[in-house]
């Protein structure tokens, strides 16, 4: 038994092969987003043909775990070697938003307006045009986002924070 969280080197071709499958599956919100890129893998574990696979949420209310969850299955059932797959959403450790990656967040900027926020002592930087937000309201679209304002050209920001 193998975990993998990565694509790393020691990893076999079917274990790569799901990697590639998992990371195939765009977040609902965020097509161009692959789950991976948000941090939503946490565990995948290939044996004798049975792929483990542990998502965690960005919160655990997320109405499109359901969705992300089958689409992640059905991915991976198609993987040449795959004889069964299952999908478990897991308590721990808690998603943040220093698990998205570099790409994400410059896609999420320059696609989506929206910024991520790891630092949260300091003010989200606008994508558009650089300068500081100020939050307009804590209750975004989803729990893990607020709405924010930019302080120069007056653009809304979505913020993404943990």
């Amino acid at each position: 038994m193998r975990a993998i969280t990565g694509a790393a080197n020691s990893a076999t071709a079917i274990e790569l092969a799901v990697h590639a499958a998992v990371a195939s599956i765009d977040d609902p919100e965020y097509p161009g987003i692959s789950i991976v890129d948000l941090g939503l893998l946490e565990r995948l574990v290939v044996t004798n043909g049975h792929v483990d696979i542990g998502l965690i949420p960005t919160f655990s209310g997320c109405p499109a775990l359901a969705m992300i969850g089958q689409d992640v299955s059905t991915a991976v059932r198609s993987v040449v070697g795959v004889e069964s797959v299952e999908v478990s959403w897991l308590r721990s450790p808690a998603w943040s938003v220093a698990r998205v990656s570099v790409e994400a967040r410059a896609i999420l900027a320059d696609q989506f307006t929206v910024a991520v926020q790891i630092n949260s002592g300091a003010a989200p930087r606008c994508p558009r045009c650089g300068a500081a937000t100020v939050e307009q309201s804590m209750f975004g679209p989803s729990r893990c986002r607020s709405v924010h304002r930019c302080s120069n050209c007056s653009e809304t920001v979505e913020v993404m924070r943990s």
